[in-house]
């Protein structure tokens, strides 16, 4: 193996490889294989070994165990008639032990022409070396594919954030522990599914394409369809149409979706996300709020190991009951500002500005409450903490509160600062709803592009009637930042979106 890589430039490192290649063809050995037969992943030939080690503790020779393994070459370790490689599966990792007796000249001189990154089959038995490693003699190999392009720094890690997220791929091979964070991510998905579905909910799909954009405040996505030559949104929130459900008759319905927004980046945001939402008749959001504590620490037991954990050098507990506290309660008490009592813009505004809060002319009330909410009380909200009974014109698609017709019956959860779900009672009175969406309509016209559309199709559902509903919606990125202990939301996203280069 050539050991002087990394003291050419990529493109002569690549020529070489494919050098190297033209040699395996040159030996008839086609280098990019249809297949290979494994006996089992990495992890489960270790525990195999590891089973039979046990069963021999009262002496006798153990039973050699003959396997079949494939994966990555990860390092290579040359020591004249012997050589060693660690070879890595998603699974985990195996050394692997090549001796020139056993396999051969031709074979042995044929493993210079192999590189790290290289995928090999190998053949052998499991033995344990003097240092206590379980290894695969190998008896035969064969290559699988052959890799042109050498990974970062020799597989001692790929460290530059914005490398790491344009070329996932190679992140993934060069830093393990984000492949388990992904894995892990998965479980959590797992983990929702399951618990919902074992409380009577089913899980349907709903449209990515929506001739109106609806169910959330926010900026769009827009696309044409050539045929119906018509614009379309790619969604923003599956809402108005699982809803639409409950209409039809569906009782506990949720969607595990993809999402869209044509919004700002940061630590939280991505255009692209996943959310979770679920919508229950007969239910209002006091009931939802029992239930989505239950949904929302089951997972977080399940995947983070436990209701105690750490996020980001803070201390979560999110042991149940959870914290439940007023909006403006909240706001009194981490603000210092009373914005429950007059509810005047103006004087809102005032309040805001005296504590250092930004507020842009086009803001309404409910706006410069959400503001001074988020800059100021949000930080503070590291256990699990209930928001809830916001102003009405931040929740269009809420129910009035029975006593305060000014707020709606709305709320959300946030965990070590982190906004994780929002849910209301859902307004299910069609009058009500036209309303509030001509008023959204209003603000469109002054300037406010967030604002949501009137929707008649959604309209003439609610007129059919729709039962007593309350509805969540839990952003699926933000709890996995949460169980896998990641500052960024683009450490939990697969492949974000990224300026392009």
């Amino acid at each position: 193996m050539d050991t002087t890589e990394h003291h050419s430039t990529e493109q002569d490192l690549i020529q070489q490889r494919i050098e190297k290649l033209e040699r395996f063809r040159g030996r008839g050995d086609e280098p990019f294989k249809y297949t290979f037969e494994r006996t089992c992943p990495i992890a489960e030939a270790r525990q195999r070994f590891e089973t039979a080690e046990e069963g021999q503790d009262g002496g006798g020779e153990t039973e050699r165990i003959t396997v079949a393994l494939a994966g990555r070459m990860m390092s290579f370790r040359s020591h004249g008639k012997s050589s060693f490689a660690d070879l890595r599966d998603q699974s985990g990792r195996m050394q692997i032990y090549f001796k020139k007796n056993d396999i051969g000249d031709e074979a042995y001189e044929a493993l210079h022409d192999l590189d790290l990154g290289d995928f090999l089959g190998v053949h052998g038995y499991l033995f344990l070396t003097r240092t206590g490693e379980i290894t695969v003699h190998v008896e035969r190999y064969e290559i699988l594919t052959k890799s042109l392009r050498p990974l970062p720094e020799k597989y001692h890690g790929l460290s530059d954030v914005e490398t790491r997220y344009r070329r996932r791929y190679l992140d993934l091979v060069a830093n393990p522990e984000v492949m388990e964070l992904f894995q892990k991510r998965v479980r959590m998905v797992d983990a929702l599914r399951r618990l919902l579905v074992a409380d009577g909910f089913i899980e349907v799909e709903t449209p990515m394409l929506h001739p109106i954009p609806g169910g959330a405040t926010a900026r769009p996505f827009v696309t044409h369809h050539n045929t119906y030559d018509r614009n379309l949104y790619l969604r923003i929130a599956p809402e108005l149409y699982l809803k639409r459900l409950i209409v039809g008759g569906f009782e506990r319905v949720f969607e595990i979706n993809r999402s869209f927004r044509n919004e700002g980046v940061d630590t939280r945001h991505n255009p692209e996300f996943t959310m979770l939402e679920l919508y229950e008749a007969y239910q209002d959001y006091w009931g939802l709020m029992d239930r989505t504590e239950h949904l929302l620490a089951g997972v977080m037991e399940s995947v983070a190991g436990g209701l105690q954990f750490e996020y980001q050098g803070r201390s979560i507990d999110a042991t149940l009951p959870w914290k439940r506290i007023t909006l403006h309660g909240a706001i009194r008490e981490f603000a210092g500002i009373d914005l429950e009592n007059s509810r005047d813009r103006d004087d809102a505004a005032d309040k805001a500005r005296s504590i250092g809060i930004d507020v842009d002319p086009s803001m309404g009330y409910g706006k410069i409450v959400d503001e001074v909410m988020s800059e100021r009380v949000r930080p503070h909200l590291v256990n699990p903490t209930f928001l809830y009974d916001y102003p009405i014109e931040l929740s269009p698609l809420a129910k009035k509160k029975r006593d305060d017709p000014a707020l709606t019956e709305r709320y959300q959860a946030f965990v070590g600062g982190l906004e994780v779900c929002n849910a209301f009672s859902e307004l299910n009175d069609p009058i009500d709803q036209r309303e509030r969406f001509e008023q959204q309509l209003r603000q469109r016209e002054q300037g406010d592009d967030e604002a949501q559309r009137l929707d008649e199709d959604f309209i003439m559902a609610l007129e059919a009637g729709m039962p007593p509903t309350a509805g969540l919606g839990v952003g699926v990125d933000r709890l996995a930042m949460l169980v896998t202990n990641s500052a960024s939301i683009r450490e939990v996203i697969l492949f974000p979106q990224l300026r392009g280069q």
